[in-house]
């Protein structure tokens, strides 16, 4: 058979076969497989960390020392489902959610401010941005007793713990966006003879929106993590959730404890899940992230 023959063959069967319901139903398909393990591989995860679980409660311990790891629905009988345990503990998230809030805003718009002052001049980045590494290794726990002294021991000392642990995310995103815009796209601008001001406005800022959205994703559970910490240390005013934590270790009250363990990471989850939400829409489907998002569902174009 010759190739002209082959080809005319080929050709044939390719008129002769049903266009679309053939072609539709096994990419329709896939996006219906892709969707179900999506959904499912959470739950797969979480049944497995809830089975084991189990395990440790029951086998690896004794009954004497089951204490230390109470099986879940113990946790969900005592703590969960008994509203005079619940109150306090959504009470106590209220008042950390405001405070990682509050001092998530704070360092994101210093973190941003300080690192378009960076990029605008390098002699501002080579002054400022190893203060800034120093406040990322820090320890924390270190200086906690000084902004005590400093702010007092209730909720402004609080703010200012989720600042200082959440802002280096943010400079440090926020500046690599910034330095990272196309040449060809600056160059664009210059024959334009556009003015500083707008070439951050216009070009800089909207091509630096992922990297700034990635810090504010990492800040948002630094933020928390900051409350959390603050809470244990500043115990003046209401009590935060770590307060919470810190009672609930001393007295021993292990249902309690891992109560609010749990709702503790369950308000980092959804802040996280938010500013992620937030950043699909602000960016859209221009940055090369959409793409592989798209890419990542089976038969999704």
């Amino acid at each position: 058979m010759t190739v002209d023959t082959a080809a005319t063959a080929a050709a044939a069967a390719q008129a002769a076969a049903p266009s679309g319901a053939p072609a539709a139903r096994p990419a329709k398909a896939r996006r219906i497989r892709g969707r179900l393990v999506a959904a499912l591989a959470p739950l797969g995860s979480l049944a497995a960390a809830i089975g084991a679980w189990y395990v440790v409660s029951y086998l690896l311990l004794s009954p004497d020392r089951r204490f230390l790891v109470p099986p879940p629905q113990q946790v969900l009988t005592v703590a969960f489902l008994d509203w005079t345990h619940l109150q306090p503990m959504l009470q106590a998230l209220w008042l950390t959610a405001q405070v990682a809030l509050a001092g998530l805003a704070i360092a994101s718009a210093l973190g941003v401010t300080a690192a378009v002052m960076m990029s605008r001049a390098r002699w501002l980045e080579r002054s400022m941005y190893p203060y800034a590494v120093i406040l990322q290794t820090v320890p924390i726990l270190a200086i906690v007793p000084l902004i005590g002294l400093w702010f007092g021991f209730g909720f402004t000392s609080r703010v200012v713990v989720c600042v200082l642990i959440a802002l280096f995310p943010m400079i440090a995103n926020t500046l690599f966006g910034l330095q990272s815009v196309d040449g060809a796209h600056h160059d664009l601008f210059t024959l334009q003879k556009a003015s500083r001001w707008a070439r951050l406005r216009k070009l800089e800022l909207p091509a630096a929106l992922p990297s700034v959205f990635t810090g504010l994703r990492t800040s948002s559970g630094l933020s928390v993590i900051g409350a959390i910490v603050g809470d244990m240390f500043f115990k003046q005013g209401d009590p935060g959730i770590g307060t919470l934590l810190d009672v609930y270790r001393s007295r021993l009250q292990s249902e309690d404890l891992f109560a609010a363990i749990i709702l503790a990471s369950l308000f980092g989850v959804a802040v996280f899940a938010l500013f992620t939400l937030i950043a699909r829409f602000a960016v859209g489907s221009w940055h090369a992230s959409a793409d592989r998002r798209r890419q990542a569902v089976p038969g999704r174009s």
